[in-house]
């Protein structure tokens, strides 16, 4: 289920932002590989658009805690639970990638 105001609505603007950054990272990885740069250097630019995606990826877990988890445990109820294993599911897939 979704929440109309989703917890990162106060953060939007900084989120959108850094989800550019990562875009720009992404275009200039290709642009290495089109260069033909050396694979250790490409190799070293994956490694760290990797880390500003789970950085983006946990700020918006903390937010769903936050905002949307916390909510709807003062609610309680179904939405309660369904919310902790949305968040729970959310961790699992963060911690396999």
């Amino acid at each position: 289920m979704s929440d109309p105001n989703p917890g990162y609505s106060d953060d939007k603007v900084a989120v959108l932002a850094r989800l550019r950054r990562i875009e720009g990272q992404v275009r200039g990885l290709s642009r290495m590989v089109e260069e033909d740069t050396y694979c250790i250097d490409v190799l070293t630019q994956v490694s760290a658009t990797t880390r500003a995606l789970e950085s983006v990826a946990l700020k918006l877990l903390d937010e769903h805690l936050a905002h949307c988890v916390v909510d709807a445990a003062r609610t309680g109820g179904d939405e309660a639970d369904v919310k902790v294993r949305e968040a729970s599911d959310a961790i699992a897939r963060l911690v396999r990638s």
